[in-house]
């Protein structure tokens, strides 16, 4: 017998967590937590605020359990809490604005050791890979919710539209006019970038 698909799988482990067989969500978490929370990090743009959203998030997958639509997939249901979740936060954030240490240092992470090519670039080259990197991140964050969240799902997650408009309870029309606005707003804002990199 062939092994099931991931999507099968999580209705599996659904099934199985609905019954009261808590390893269930451990095999959740192990199939989804680490591509989960890369998106809650692209999204937040906080390390910390990224973890305690993606355990937030499988807290309530456990405690909707009954809830769950076994015609739905799981990872669209999952990522639905996720971007609700997200929304919280950012609403918390504008009640209660803080200035974080962190942003004289840039990120805190590998990101931009990941992405420089094996030689050693001069320095001026590394300043300027730094520079576009944290410019197409303030770019990004800077966006409104409703075009930074299918621009996230659709160029890191790689979310079909039709996904993305499940997660957002929007149509996939709706996912692409925003992608293009989206698009369009960073092509103005990272203008600078784009004719440093055509040049």
């Amino acid at each position: 017998m062939e092994p099931l698909e991931a999507p099968n799988q999580d209705v599996a482990a659904m099934l199985r967590l609905a019954e009261g067989d808590e390893t269930a969500m451990d095999e959740l978490m192990e199939r989804h937590g680490e591509r989960l929370f890369g998106y809650l990090l692209r999204s937040l743009q906080n390390e910390a605020e990224a973890n305690d959203i993606a355990q937030e998030t499988f807290v309530k997958v456990y405690q909707h359990r009954l809830n769950f639509d076994f015609k739905s997939k799981f990872a669209t249901w999952l990522y639905s809490i996720a971007s609700n979740l997200v929304r919280d936060r950012y609403r918390w954030r504008v009640r209660h604005p803080q200035v974080s240490l962190d942003v004289a240092n840039g990120p805190t992470g590998q990101s931009l050791s990941d992405c420089l090519p094996d030689k050693q670039p001069l320095p001026n080259e590394e300043l300027e890979l730094l520079e576009r990197a944290q410019a197409v991140k303030r770019a990004v964050a800077a966006l409104p919710s409703e075009l930074r969240e299918p621009l996230i799902l659709c160029e890191y997650e790689d979310f079909s539209h039709a996904q993305i408009g499940e997660i957002l309870g929007c149509t996939p029309k709706s996912v692409e006019m925003r992608l293009y606005r989206a698009r369009g707003l960073l092509r103005t804002r990272l203008a600078k970038w784009i004719d440093v990199l055509g040049s």
